[in-house]
């Protein structure tokens, strides 16, 4: 593609020599030769200071902030993330245009709602594109990733590569992190929906309020809005939108609403009424949180202009989440162990509430926090694991830089304050050998943080770390 074409789609007066683009990058060692070079300025460094490197590589331009000493084309612009969101778009040939896009932002529930969403657009006979926390998929195809939102370079190329694969709809994840980047900057979504807000990510965000704004940036590229109305911060969410609202809920009036709720070990049965009739719901997943993530999911796909067969056909279908209250093979042991990905305060609740009610002895929990994130949740999650566990088990997560046994501090601070009894031991395998050791008949042990994770990073090294795979192998010892 012509550089002239891209510099007409950022509206720039394109008046030097034209350049042709073989591919667009963001990252200096990927540049080979033809490359759209996008020196982008983030938290930890400056996409310029590279610049000299992507030349040297065979850069055939370069999109900057402000004009560099090199003697190729350079498209200078105001915000490099945008532009480089609409030259990847005008690369790629707009394949956002060419599929059904949906969006999930939230804290939690955006994993479970989007593979929910899967399942109904995939029993009415439509090809999906997936992409979120666990992976990327086009159909049945997994395409493994390393954020819940790519970069937008990254997220065109992807998306030309489903549309060429005659994908109908693309449900994704979208982060705060990634609105707030740009990295959909130029994305039109048909529905958005929003799940809720909890406090997380303020070791980024610095204030719950930038926090809140990021998330609703969401609703400004979409034509219909669906926003849980439960949760406390909906009509700031909805506060000012143009675009039509739906809501969903169970205490608060709403236009998609779940009544005679009855939750089960094996799953939750609720009558779902909807703008266009209603219908006894039977879902596999259990807990209150799955019937707010079903009512999100046929929201959404009612919309987007599925039937209300089709809707109660998909989530009926979907039999499970990886690493989502996900229950381990204990090999005929009598208890019962759960893996799931709650790494949040209000997540980790709903878990443990979730299998509080239906556990019929003890409910033990093992879990720590991430290092480098948000640590004023840590006394917060310890707090919420003591007061809904009969026995609490504090360990390491992903310390990433930082000292594990700090991280564990703070947590034990929050289990002190339960006055729930509780052991620390930093060593996450060590820990998991130790609650399978004490469990007794009935009990119920709910190992958090990591769900579908298959790895622990330790001082910036990922070392294959499953906490499934932990639980089997150390069971079958």
């Amino acid at each position: 593609m012509k550089l002239s074409l891209i510099a007409r789609e950022l509206g720039i007066a394109f008046s030097e020599e034209d350049a042709e683009i073989s591919s667009i990058t963001y990252d200096s060692r990927k540049v080979e030769s033809g490359s759209l070079f996008c020196c982008l300025v983030g938290l930890v460094s400056d996409g310029h200071t590279f610049a000299g490197q992507a030349v040297d590589k065979g850069a055939a331009a370069l999109i900057v902030e402000h004009r560099l000493p090199y003697n190729i084309p350079q498209l200078v612009v105001e915000d490099g993330r945008k532009a480089m969101a609409l030259a990847a778009a005008c690369f790629y040939g707009h394949p956002e245009k060419e599929m059904l896009m949906l969006g999930v932002t939230g804290t939690n529930g955006k994993t479970s709602t989007t593979y929910m969403v899967k399942s109904i657009a995939e029993q009415a006979g439509k090809k999906v594109g997936l992409i979120g926390t666990i992976q990327n998929m086009i159909g049945d195809e997994v395409i493994e990733t390393g954020r819940t939102t790519p970069e937008s370079a990254d997220l065109f190329a992807l998306l030309r590569q489903m549309a060429d694969e005659k994908v109908d709809l693309v449900i994704m994840e979208v982060s705060s992190h990634a609105l707030v980047q740009d990295r959909v900057y130029g994305i039109q979504y048909q529905v958005a929906l929003f799940t809720n807000l909890t406090q997380d990510h303020l070791d980024y965000h610095k204030t719950f309020d930038n926090y809140l704004s990021a998330k609703k940036l969401l609703f400004s590229q979409c034509d219909i809005a669906v926003i849980n109305h439960d949760d406390p911060h909906a009509e700031k969410i909805m506060e000012g939108l143009e675009c039509p609202i739906y809501t969903t809920g169970i205490h608060t009036p709403a236009s998609y609403n779940a009544s005679e709720i009855d939750i089960q070990t094996s799953g939750v049965r609720f009558l779902l009424r909807t703008p266009k009739g209603e219908s006894l719901i039977r879902l596999h997943i259990s807990g209150l949180f799955s019937i707010y993530n079903a009512m999100g999911a046929a929201a959404m796909m009612q919309q987007a202009g599925f039937s209300l067969e089709q809707i109660v056909s998909g989530l009926e279908a979907l039999k499970g989440v990886a690493g989502r209250l996900q229950a381990v093979n204990t090999n005929g042991k009598p208890f019962s162990v759960y893996v799931d990905y709650a790494h949040t305060p209000d997540a980790l609740e709903n878990v443990l509430t979730t299998v509080r009610a239906f556990a019929k002895a003890r409910v033990l929990s093992l879990f720590g926090c991430g290092g480098d994130r948000d640590r004023a949740k840590r006394p917060l999650m310890g707090e919420i694991g003591g007061r809904h566990s009969d026995y609490v088990i504090i360990t390491s997560d992903n310390p990433r830089s930082e000292e594990p046994e700090s991280i564990v501090k703070a947590i034990e601070e929050g289990v002190k304050k339960s006055g729930a009894p509780y052991t620390v031991i930093v060593n996450r395998r060590e820990a998991i050998a130790y609650a399978l050791s004490i469990l007794e008949e009935n009990d119920i042990l709910v190992i958090a943080g990591k769900g579908h994770e298959n790895y622990q990073e330790i001082n910036g090294v990922k070392h294959h770390f499953d906490d499934k795979e932990i639980v089997e192998e150390l069971l079958r010892q």
